[in-house]
C-alpha cells in the first residue's frame, strides 16, 4: 500500500514549493519511488522537480472529446485513452509526474478529475508514495479529486488570509467526509518572528502549525534563475523546515502502514 500525500491552500501560499520539497525529502532518503501528481490546472511542478511535461491529462482528455478521434484497429477507445495516459507520465529517476493540466471547454474540469482519480486509484500500488499537488482554494476537494489521504498538508503564508482559507478546507473536509488520516497545516514563508496578530487568529481558530517554514532567499533565487528547487541545497532554510516536517509525519504514518519499495 503506498501512502499518499496531498498538499492544499489558497494561492500565492508557496504550496508547490512545499510539495516540492516533500517529494525531495523522500527520493533524498530512499524511502521509495513516488508518484507525484499535478492537480493544478495552472501546472508548474514540472519546473520545480526538473522534469519536462510531454503532455497532459486535459490535453489528452480534450483531444478525445473531439471530433477528429483516430482509434487504432482492433483497440477500444477507452483502452487507446489508457495506452494515451501512460504516455503523458514524466519519467524521472524513482519519480513519476502526471500532470493534469488544462482542458478547453466549459465543461473540461469534471471528467479530467474523474479519470485523474482512476489513475491514482491504478497507479498508486506501484509507487511508495504519491504526492499531490493540488489547484488553489477548495475546488479539488469538492469535486472530491482528493481522497483516501494519509497527510493532508495545508499550506498557508504568513496573513490572516491563508490561515482562513486553511480553516475553510478543514470544515470542508469534515462536510464531504473525507477520508483524511491526518491533516498538519503548514506556516509558509515566515519573515522572521510570527506576527502576534496571526498568532491571535490561530488561537482563535484553533490551528497549530505542524511547521514553520521561513522566507528562504535562497529558495527565491533559485526561483528566479528558473532553477529546480528540487535542486535545493542541504542548507536552505525551506530544505531544513520540510525535512524535520516530513520526518515528524512519516515516524508516525510508516509505523501503522507497509511501504512498497
Amino acid at each position: 500500500m503506498s501512502i499518499n500525500i496531498a498538499v492544499a491552500g489558497k494561492g500565492g501560499t508557496g504550496k508547490t514549493s512545499v510539495a516540492s520539497l516533500v517529494i525531495r525529502y523522500l527520493l533524498n532518503n530512499g524511502l521509495g519511488t513516488v508518484l507525484a501528481v499535478d492537480a493544478d490546472p495552472n501546472s508548474n511542478l514540472a519546473e520545480n522537480l526538473g522534469l519536462e511535461v510531454r503532455n497532459t491529462v486535459g490535453r489528452i482528455l480534450n483531444e478525445f472529446q473531439g471530433e477528429k478521434l483516430h482509434i487504432p484497429a482492433g483497440m477500444t477507445k477507452e483502452a487507446f485513452l489508457e495506452y494515451r495516459l501512460n504516455l503523458a507520465i514524466s519519467e524521472g529517476k524513482k519519480l513519476d509526474l502526471i500532470t493534469m493540466g488544462r482542458g478547453e471547454g466549459p465543461e473540461c474540469y469534471c471528467y479530467p478529475n474523474t479519470v485523474i482519480r482512476k489513475l491514482i486509484d491504478d497507479w498508486a500500488k506501484n509507487y511508495a508514495y504519491v504526492v499531490m499537488d493540488n489547484e488553489a482554494g477548495m475546488e479539488h476537494l469538492s469535486r472530491r479529486t482528493t481522497q483516501n489521504i494519509d497527510e493532508l498538508l495545508l499550506v498557508s503564508d504568513h496573513s490572516v488570509k491563508g490561515l482562513r482559507a486553511v480553516e475553510r478546507i478543514r470544515q470542508l473536509v469534515a462536510e464531504l467526509k473525507l477520508i483524511v488520516k491526518r491533516e498538519s497545516v503548514v506556516l509558509n514563508l515566515v519573515p522572521g518572528e510570527i506576527d502576534p496578530l496571526l498568532k491571535e487568529e490561530m488561537r482563535r481558530l484553533g490551528i497549530a502549525p505542524a511547521a514553520v517554514i521561513p522566507a528562504d532567499e535562497e529558495l527565491k533565487r533559485f526561483d528566479l534563475q528558473q532553477k529546480p528547487i528540487f535542486n535545493l541545497p542541504d542548507t536552505s532554510k525551506a530544505v531544513i523546515a520540510v525535512n524535520g516536517l516530513m520526518e515528524r509525519l512519516l515516524s508516525k504514518t510508516a509505523a501503522t502502514k507497509p511501504v512498497n519499495n
